[in-house]
């Protein structure tokens, strides 16, 4: 899940390599100081000038970088495995924690306000974070990682230099639906009549009703889907729900998968054609009136999201709803004249 691709020439061009964990020393795999564009999937990568994870960093979240800020100056690598999923650091004004703090949980310009240019120390909580030199993400900066104490940026020369605090993010969580049928729960079922098609017969003999032996139809099913309300998913976020033949009526089944985005709208309409064939044979002195009628199902079914995001899996459930207006039928009625 969590892996770095990197490329010999910018944009991603010349021979490659794949690391699913840190790498010390990219001499070890003959790729260092080689390295010019990459790509990110999952949590964030720290790269590092020197081996042994020393010297300058640039740090890369989820994504493709067809240019680098250090081309041909990388020699090892580094996963960022922490939870970032509620970051939390302290800054403080003076070095080993004195003076004033400010404690940050989102990305500051502290360019803005009176903590500018003032931290000489932190502690990183949770998370891992960016320090800039410059505001609006500019200029030098130091990646800070969970548990971190650091007394003093005297050996960073970095006293008063802050200017923006970046917490990192993870990458896109991959998520797996399972639906869960034996739950299913019918809503609603009602009949619609759709068409009326009449005939009179005010002779002695059987008569056959010619009229229309046949017509087409239009029905749909419509799908949606809710995420729970407690969902830590953010927005954009894609499922990928598979009905595999599943029941979705008494009448019908459906099998295809469907794709549903936090924050957009969710329902989703299929349309097709129906033929139904009206055989009409009426007796003699007989009207018969035929009604065509369309069935519609609405059902629920819960449904068993598996996230998995920065190495770890949480469950949660969401809920999958279906009306189906596929199902068509007639039905016929005789009066005597």
């Amino acid at each position: 899940m969590n892996k770095i691709i990197v490329y010999q020439h910018e944009n991603f061009g010349g021979l490659s390599k794949e690391f699913t964990s840190d790498i010390r020393d990219l001499r070890q795999v003959d790729f260092d100081d080689t390295i010019s564009s990459l790509k990110v999937i999952g949590q964030p990568w720290v790269a590092f000038k020197d081996p042994d994870y020393r010297g300058q960093v640039c740090a890369y979240e989820e994504g493709e970088y067809g240019n680098i800020g250090m081309n041909d100056r990388i020699s090892s690598l580094q996963l960022v495995n922490e939870d970032l999923e509620d970051p939390q650091i302290t800054l403080y004004e003076h070095p080993n924690y004195g003076g004033q703090s400010k404690v940050l949980t989102n990305e500051t310009n502290l360019y803005t306000g009176y903590f500018d240019d003032k931290a000489s120390s932190h502690i990183v909580q949770r998370g891992a974070w960016v320090l800039f030199e410059h505001p609006n993400r500019g200029g030098w900066y130091y990646v800070a990682r969970s548990g971190e104490r650091l007394p003093d940026y005297g050996r960073l020369r970095f006293h008063d230099q802050c200017s923006h605090v970046y917490p990192l993010r993870s990458g896109r969580p991959i998520v797996t639906a399972k639906v869960l049928w034996e739950q299913k729960k019918v809503e609603k079922e009602k009949e619609i009549v759709i068409d009326e098609i009449v005939g009179t017969n005010r002779t002695d003999h059987e008569q056959t009703f010619t009229t229309t032996t046949s017509k087409e139809y239009e029905t749909s099913t419509t799908h949606s889907f809710n995420f729970s309300s407690s969902s830590t998913l953010k927005m954009g976020t894609k499922v990928e729900v598979g009905i595999p033949g599943a029941s979705v009526s008494v009448e019908t089944e459906i099998s295809t998968t469907l794709t549903f985005e936090k924050g957009k709208s969710e329902s989703i309409t299929t349309r097709e054609k129906v033929e139904v064939s009206l055989p009409a044979t009426t007796p003699p002195h007989t009207e018969l009136t035929i009604n065509v009628v369309r069935k519609e199902v609405t059902i629920s079914v819960p449904v068993e999201l598996t996230i998995m995001q920065g190495g770890k899996m949480k469950i949660e459930y969401g809920e999958y709803r279906s009306t189906s207006g596929r199902s068509i039928h007639t039905q016929y009625t005789e009066k005597k004249i």
